[in-house]
């Protein structure tokens, strides 16, 4: 009887190992991943540019004419932005470089679909067509300085007043009575120098 039962636990041992690599056979296999050698893409950064200053201008009644010094420029590599007020000329990879010319606001208009540009072995000229014929004082607009920004209803006067107020308001007793003295001797006629202190 001992005999038949170690037989039945070898048979059963038998039959447990086989079930086990039964099982794990139909398992679904997990299959260690291979590293794959990943190329890694070269980081560009947005184009940069180094202004352009080397140029040279020159002017008839009805035209502007801009030379650019800049040696080895390619047509097909340059972009252009041009408007009525302003121009914007990019040079893509002159001698390994990109280059720029602009003019954020020009002296006055032109008529920008008539502006021509020529590509020379080493400058660039740019034609540009005056919206109104006449001389420029520069390329770039400028404020007139000399003109008065004052209100043409205000009278002149009255901004020098306000002033002449707020420092009587903010001053010391000193300055007070030199503006109203100031004040008395201007609608006496008088013309004594009553700041004389103070200078």
């Amino acid at each position: 009887m001992a005999e038949e039962f170690s037989l039945d636990l070898e048979e059963l041992h038998n039959l447990e190992k086989l079930s086990k690599e039964k099982a794990s056979s139909s398992a679904p296999q997990h299959h260690t991943p291979i590293p794959v050698a990943t190329t890694k893409v070269p980081y560009s950064p947005t184009q940069t540019y180094s202004t352009l200053s080397s140029f040279s201008w020159g002017q008839d009644y009805d035209k502007v004419k801009i030379h650019l010094s800049l040696k080895g420029v390619q047509e097909e590599k340059m972009e252009k932005n041009i408007n009525p007020n302003s121009i914007e000329f990019k040079f893509h990879d002159v001698q390994g470089k990109n280059y720029q010319f602009a003019i954020p606001k020009l002296s006055k208009d032109i008529v920008s679909d008539q502006t021509k540009v020529k590509v020379k072995p080493t400058r660039v000229i740019v034609h540009l067509v005056k919206a109104s014929k006449g001389k420029w004082q520069d390329l770039h607009y400028k404020e007139d300085k000399l003109k008065p920004n004052l209100d043409k209803e205000k009278d002149p006067m009255a901004g020098i007043m306000d002033l002449m107020n707020d420092m009587y308001e903010e001053g010391d007793e000193e300055m007070k009575k030199t503006i109203a003295k100031a004040w008395t001797d201007a609608r006496s006629g008088k013309t004594a120098d009553s700041l004389k202190g103070y200078r």
